[in-house]
């Protein structure tokens, strides 16, 4: 007996996932029919293409060497159906990007809903999270960075560079002194990511200016920023977010500022696909765009 697609979709779940119930939540099947799968699949290739642990479902050589091929086919039907999506009218079935909740909350919202706009049959989901999102288990069909990857194969593009300083409340300084000199940030109270959870070197903002101690501190830019607008301290911000704060303004623009860029990274069989990268093409140019503009009303 051959393998079937459905079947190799089922193997490619588990490597993922590592589990019957993960590849279950993903594939929306029970883990028992999930496992029937991966047994039917190794029948047909007459070999065992995972090992059980009590740390789940690891790949044998087998299936190592399966995953290549598994992963092959899967492109080669994305790209088949992303030819039958990506006409020349217009996008449409559904597309992932995940993103830092900085550019998710403050620019992809916009981007997203005038490439919706002007394709009302493509679905747009963007997924918020506050790591790095893990494109070889298909978390996303591409993703927003803050930095360039180093490894796996993947698709990486230069988005839009972009600026950030340091912000407070006008009520925050009313209250608490002037702020005019980097000197002048001892005995205020600091807002900031919390230090073990920051997932990428390019957020670590304030060890530059010697801060060891992040009195209030969020893994979330929105949660930091809320925190800034009602008064609580002095934070890094990035310059496109300010429009939608206008309670805060720049402090020590001349002494302290920081430049940071985006990136979008794909699947590198992603570039055979007209549609994905129609698709990549509007997004750049739309973050691009819109950086651009929040930045100059700032």
């Amino acid at each position: 007996m051959d393998p079937h697609w459905d079947d190799m979709k089922v193997f490619l779940a588990v490597a993922r996932q590592e589990s019957l119930s993960g590849a279950g939540r993903v594939l929306k099947l029970d883990p028992a029919t999930v496992g029937r799968r991966i047994a039917r699949l190794e029948s047909a290739v007459k070999a065992p293409l995972f090992v059980k642990s009590p740390q789940g479902y690891r790949l044998s050589a087998a299936g190592e060497r399966m995953q290549s091929h598994a992963e092959q086919a899967e492109d080669a039907m994305r790209a088949a159906r992303d030819a039958m999506q990506g006409t020349s009218e217009g996008l449409s079935g559904q597309i992932r990007i995940g993103a830092p909740d900085g550019s998710a909350n403050y620019l992809l919202p916009q981007v997203c809903a005038r490439i919706a706009d002007d394709n009302p049959d493509l679905d747009i989901q963007i997924v918020a999270l506050p790591r790095v999102i893990n494109l070889s288990q298909r978390e996303a069909d591409m993703a927003v960075t803050v930095s360039q990857p180093i490894a796996g194969q993947l698709l990486v593009q230069k988005i839009s560079d972009y600026r950030l300083h340091l912000v407070a409340s006008e009520g925050y300084l009313a209250a608490n002194g002037p702020v005019d000199t980097l000197n002048d940030l001892r005995g205020k109270r600091l807002i900031g990511y919390i230090p073990d959870m920051i997932f990428d070197e390019e957020l670590d903002y304030l060890t530059g200016l010697g801060v060891s101690r992040v009195q209030l501190a969020s893994n979330s830019v929105a949660v930091q920023l809320k925190m800034l607008a009602q008064g609580a301290g002095i934070g890094v911000a990035h310059d496109f977010t300010l429009p939608a704060h206008p309670e805060l303004r720049k402090v020590l623009v001349d002494q302290f500022s920081l430049l940071r860029g985006f990136y979008l990274v794909r699947h590198q069989g992603d570039q055979r696909s007209a549609r994905m990268n129609r698709f990549a093409d509007a997004l750049c140019a739309g973050v691009r765009e819109e950086v651009r503009l929040l930045e100059s009303a700032t």
